[in-house]
């Protein structure tokens, strides 16, 4: 069987899962009805696609910022920006402007086949948005993309597709990226062990933990602020003050998403990043090597959920979620040499 055949063959399985979940997750954690939810809609814009909530902005995905695909802005539950505006939008007063890859919400690597997919600059790889698979309203709001993977030389490395959901209820709002990498160039994918990766955010400056911000960082086995770096957990919590009001970001990890549970590379300046290939830096140890080397014609696949929400992470229901998050069918991403997950008591 061709790789595009088997690629379409398993997202016609990973949306039917997803539709699913998506109404397992509002009936069961918020006892919504499909008639009771917010309208959204999805619009294309030239370059961008608009996702409002009742007509009003949610987030926008754009094609290509930087040296990829990303998210911005995005709209929380009260209505105010939750993630820094820099780069997209600059000289924001009071806002930082370290780190130009930190683009709001975003997906890359910094080590594949020795690129650098995190990064920009002349040594950088390119993730380049090839086509909309599907763009939806309904009954779930989704958004499917193909992405292509290039070294600065603009040689394939590989592919990946990504799936968004969209959610919205009065007291939080959430988006379901799954993203499955498959390696259809003419080498093995090598994902090199660096803590520069993989599925990242940059939170608002008032929510970071380093002052002046007043936030804080909460790990699902209670680790916080900086004792949560590194570690592995299967959710991750940011939260502290938008114009005001306390709200949070938390990103949790489904338990067939690759290698899970992920380290975190979540730092009080405010990057918030899932990823399983940085064993050596995490660990501090040369004894430990989160390299993976994917064949040629295999795929691997992430599941994520965002969910936005008013106050912290027990205000915001972020271990409830977790607890819906958990039952909502994903299929196996199981491959020959990925190491073992470790328990963490956030799984029930």
């Amino acid at each position: 069987m061709g790789t595009n055949l088997m690629m379409n063959c398993y997202l016609n399985e990973l949306r039917k899962w997803a539709i699913k979940g998506f109404f397992v997750f509002m009936i069961g954690t918020y006892g919504m009805t499909q008639d009771s939810q917010p309208k959204i809609d999805l619009n294309r814009e030239q370059d961008f696609v608009n996702v409002t909530v009742d007509g009003e902005l949610f987030t926008r995905y754009h094609m290509g910022s930087g040296t990829r695909p990303c998210l911005w802005p995005i709209f929380g539950p009260t209505g105010k920006a939750m993630t820094r505006a820099f780069p997209l939008q600059q000289n924001v007063p009071g806002e930082s402007a370290d780190h130009i890859h930190h683009r709001s919400l975003w997906f890359a690597h910094g080590s594949v086949n020795k690129v650098d997919f995190w990064s920009e600059g002349p040594e950088a790889g390119t993730i380049s948005h090839k086509e909309f698979v599907k763009i939806q309203s309904e009954p779930v709001a989704t958004l499917e993309t193909k992405n292509a993977w290039t070294n600065p030389d603009g040689k394939h490395i590989c592919s990946d597709v990504r799936a968004f959901q969209f959610g919205a209820n009065a007291d939080c709002r959430w988006i379901d990226l799954d993203v499955t990498i498959l390696a259809d160039g003419e080498e093995p994918l090598v994902f090199g062990d660096t803590k520069e990766g993989t599925f990242g955010m940059r939170v608002a400056d008032s929510m970071k933990v380093d002052p002046p911000g007043k936030g804080h960082i909460v790990n699902s086995l209670e680790g916080r602020d900086e004792q949560a770096w590194g570690k592995k957990a299967s959710w991750v919590d940011y939260h502290g003050p938008v114009d005001g009001e306390t709200v949070g970001i938390a990103i949790l990890n489904h338990p067939n998403s690759f290698r899970f549970p992920p380290y975190w590379h979540i730092r009080t300046y405010g990057l918030m990043a899932a990823n399983v290939f940085g064993a050596h830096n995490f660990e501090n140890t040369n004894d430990r090597d989160g390299s993976f080397t994917l064949p040629v014609g295999e795929s691997i696949a992430f599941f994520y959920r965002v969910l936005l929400h008013k106050g912290d992470e027990q205000q915001g229901r972020v271990p409830e979620t977790f607890a819906e998050y958990v039952k909502v069918e994903k299929p196996s991403t199981a491959v020959a040499g990925a190491a073992p997950s470790e328990s963490d008591p956030g799984v029930k």
